[in-house]
């Protein structure tokens, strides 16, 4: 339901008729004015007090529902949690189910992807910027940390065999991950190369 329409005998009445109704507080709501009414003559031929209320839309409920239809689309049941940040405008969206691994994809390129359309459509439809974060069984943390560790045997494998070595093609975030695990390395530098999405960190040996 989009809106509701509540006629009462005055304002005040009709306000808090609707409130009710819709179980919210003035704060959460657009209220329009459809009809002021009248008190008739000597009661005679009065006309109620009609508005016209509706919710308004939030970020979190936007985002709630918008992944929702999504989900609906594919035929995946999915527990949404939404934590909003006001302090530093991140909205952090934990997935639970039973069919998440198809939710993450290929080294999490299906989560990436919903997170992309997720910030995309919040920035679409909300003047306040948010950053959108989507997560599943903690795949993120659990990402980061393999991450770590390849780079780690990785940066071994360049410093025994004096060869530059190539990984594969990573988002923004996995390769960041990389230099950050190796920035303080002694004996190895990295870099990225190509063009998205093919873009990826090459670890070579310190000249």
């Amino acid at each position: 339901m989009d809106f509701i329409e509540v006629s009462a005998k005055t304002y005040d009445e009709a306000v808090t008729e609707a409130l009710i109704q819709l179980g919210v507080t003035s704060d959460q709501v657009e209220i329009d004015i459809i009809d002021k009414g009248s008190s008739g003559f000597l009661g005679l031929g009065a006309k109620p007090f009609k508005i016209k209320v509706k919710k308004k839309v939030t970020v979190d409920g936007y985002l709630k529902k918008f992944l929702s239809d999504i989900f609906d689309a594919m035929k995946i049941e999915a527990e949404i949690t939404i934590q909003m940040n006001e302090e530093n405008h991140t909205i952090l969206v934990d997935l639970k189910g039973s069919e998440m691994g198809i939710l993450i994809g290929k080294r999490g390129q299906t989560l990436d992807s919903l997170q992309l359309i997720a910030n995309n459509a919040i920035h679409k439809n909300f003047e306040t910027y948010y950053k959108v974060k989507i997560d599943t069984e903690n795949y993120r943390v659990r990402r980061k940390e393999t991450l770590e560790n390849l780079a780690k045997n990785i940066a071994f494998k360049v410093k025994r065999t004096k060869r530059s070595v190539a990984l594969e093609p990573m988002n923004p975030f996995e390769r960041r991950v990389i230099h950050s695990a190796l920035q303080n390395d002694r004996y190895v530098i990295t870099h990225s190369e190509g063009e998205d999405p093919f873009r990826h960190v090459v670890v070579s040996l310190k000249r």
